[in-house]
């Protein structure tokens, strides 16, 4: 698919460059060709042609209106020089030259040329004609017609068959359930017979939802690839202006241009921009310019059905919660199609597209990269085949290695590595305990993933050091013991720095926070607690789908309700921080060992690591 381009009109720059020859050319006649063949008076003040006025220095004079000529009686007679003095306003010098017996006489005022005379009607237009072409093109974006009237004019991009290779399905992996769902759009506008004969129809507009970067745009250019029509893409954002009533104009003019190309795909990315529900501010009403375009939007998508013309909207969000019921009613965005992230399967296909356009060492395996990238979408695949590819140039690498992925991996979890941040030998001792701590509970707890790496070496913007853990599986149902697990080994650190140093640092500050926030939704999001029984507490269904540690704010409660609330996260925490400790205690011997070749090397991983971490042993209560 290739983007269509209008061709840009000359006339701004034919106009341009008459206007700028005709300037010159005056510029330089009234500039420098009066110098090159006369030379000019010589210039004296005022008072000094006065002074020689008096003193009957001067034989003659003529007064202009911005200038005074005159000449002196000891001057050469065959070329007397001329000298020149601005006039003030005198009424006595012609008295005085009378008396001095001076000749004197008026300068008629200068008459104009035919040239000069052509120029002052010349020129005036000649900028006016400029300046309005400027802002035409400027309005326009680069001199197409309408220029800074076509203000309500819609923005869409035109996408249509040209000679670039166009997106189908194939360059789409991942969204196998939605890809089959679109298919139905793509054999209705290829084939609209088949189902208009039986009286079906095609839904007019679908949703696609998902999280960020799962490829939701790249799924609506892959329709319009695969039907091989027209494709119309804007953005909500581009709805919206500053003045009243634009927003409603592009809306209309983006689908007459899209009848006039029918059948057509209408791609509106962010659709949450224009399509916000009306009553979200708690009330209704209201005439705001985003309201205008959103009630435009529904009334161009219900017209679809008065004529012949094959429209399909396409749109996009992944906040699917905030839209105007209108919007998702049946007749306007009747199908909802979910672009979700991928799993290990999708993982290794979405690896095995983008790993086409760079060289791979024998050595690499895509299965394991996938493996070790749970919660990845499209576009963190894609970026992290990137940052592979420069690490393995950077490294005079020819093809691109399993190291050069794994490394990728970590910069892309835990940031760019910093080894130029030196740690004083305390610090470093501190944070090679706190690092085996997780590991070490982390590998006897449930609900964790497999400790694949621990390092020392400090990343990103404030990470010392760091324990990698990757699943074994992709999960999707966690039990309460295992939640506990996690809060568990979230502790590890904090906990190794108390049973080692009898003493806690700053370090553990997000572990706490992340193990605050988990607690917090088994109680209030996972009906987890014997206290509060199986009630949820916060507002939204968005708590079980963060998964990032944020805090969703609670519902309203009683004051007893939130006491209890908070009696029971503390009761979780508290519990998992015991647990932590009673490991670290129970395996102190293992712990010394393990920080003491940490400290040595900075980074143990693979087998060496896994050996060691076997010899952890469960607690046991005499």
């Amino acid at each position: 698919m290739a983007i269509k381009e209008q061709p840009k009109s000359p006339r701004f720059r034919i106009v341009a460059n008459i206007l700028l020859a005709v300037s010159g050319l005056f510029l330089l006649l009234n500039l420098f060709l009066p110098g090159l063949f006369a030379s000019g008076p010589t210039g004296v003040p005022y008072s000094l042609f006065i002074h020689q006025v008096q003193e009957g220095e001067v034989s003659r004079v003529s007064v202009g209106q911005n200038q005074i000529l005159y000449q002196l009686k000891t001057e050469n007679a065959e070329s007397p020089s001329v000298f020149a003095t601005t006039p003030i306003f005198d009424l006595e010098l012609p008295k005085l030259l009378e008396e001095k017996g001076v000749e004197f006489a008026a300068t008629p005022p200068p008459k104009n040329t035919w040239f000069t005379t052509l120029l002052s009607w010349v020129i005036p237009p000649l900028i006016f004609i400029g300046i309005w072409q400027f802002f035409l093109a400027r309005g326009s974006g680069g001199g197409g017609p309408q220029g800074v009237l076509s203000i309500g004019k819609s923005k869409a991009k035109v996408y249509v068959e040209g000679e670039s290779a166009k997106i189908t399905f194939t360059d789409v992996a991942g969204v196998e359930e939605a890809k089959t769902e679109l298919v139905e759009i793509v054999d209705f506008l290829k084939t609209p017979a088949r189902f208009t004969q039986i009286g079906a129809r095609i839904p007019k507009g679908v949703l696609l939802v998902g999280p960020p970067g799962t490829g939701k745009t790249l799924l609506a250019k892959a329709v319009a690839g695969e039907a091989g029509v027209p494709f119309f893409s804007i953005s909500g954002s581009e709805f919206v202006e500053l003045f009243v009533g634009v927003g409603s104009s592009r809306v209309r003019d983006l689908f007459e241009q899209a009848k006039k190309q029918a059948p057509c795909i209408v791609f509106i990315d962010e659709l949450d921009a224009i399509g916000k529900s009306r009553s979200s501010n708690g009330f209704y009403g209201g005439n705001d310019e985003r309201e205008q375009t959103l009630n435009q939007l529904l009334t161009e998508m219900d017209g679809f059905a008065a004529g012949d013309a094959t429209v399909i909207v396409l749109a996009a969000t992944n906040r699917p919660e905030v839209l105007d019921p209108a919007l998702l009613r049946p007749g306007r965005f009747d199908r909802q199609v979910l672009v979700d992230r991928p799993d290990l399967s999708d993982r290794e296909a979405i690896l095995k597209i983008h790993a086409q356009k760079v060289k791979l060492g024998d050595d690499v395996d895509l299965r394991a990269i996938a493996t070790r990238t749970p919660g990845f979408a499209g576009a963190d695949l894609a970026n992290l085949v990137n940052e592979a590819a420069l690490l393995a140039a950077r490294n005079l690498r020819e093809k691109v290695a399993q190291e050069d992925f794994a490394e990728a991996i970590e910069r892309v979890v835990a940031g760019l590595e910093k080894k130029s941040r030196v740690m004083n030998e305390t610090e470093k001792k501190i944070v090679a305990y706190h690092e085996v701590g997780h590991a070490m509970v982390g590998a006897l707890t449930t609900g964790n993933g497999r400790v694949e790496k621990i390092s020392i070496i400090p990343r990103g913007m404030a990470a010392l050091g760091y324990t990698l853990q990757l699943p074994t599986e992709d999960r999707f149902l966690m039990n309460e013991d295992e939640l506990r697990g996690q809060i568990a080994t979230l502790l590890g650190g904090r906990s190794a720095e108390e049973v080692v140093f009898n003493s806690i640092t700053t370090g553990a500050s997000n572990d706490l926070q992340r193990a605050t926030d988990l607690a917090e939704r088994m109680v209030t999001a996972y009906g987890m607690s014997k206290v509060l029984g199986p009630l949820a507490y916060q507002q939204g269904q968005q708590a079980a789908f963060l998964g990032n540690g944020a805090t969703n704010p609670r519902r309203a409660v009683s004051e007893d309700t939130s006491k209890a609330i908070d009696s029971e996260v503390k009761e979780i925490v508290e519990t998992a921080h015991e647990q932590a400790v009673e490991i670290l205690r129970q395996n102190r011997d293992l712990l010394e060992t393990i920080a003491t070749q940490l400290l040595e090397t900075e980074v143990i991983e693979g087998e060496k690591l896994h050996s060691l971490l076997s010899q952890v042993k469960p607690v046991t209560h005499s």
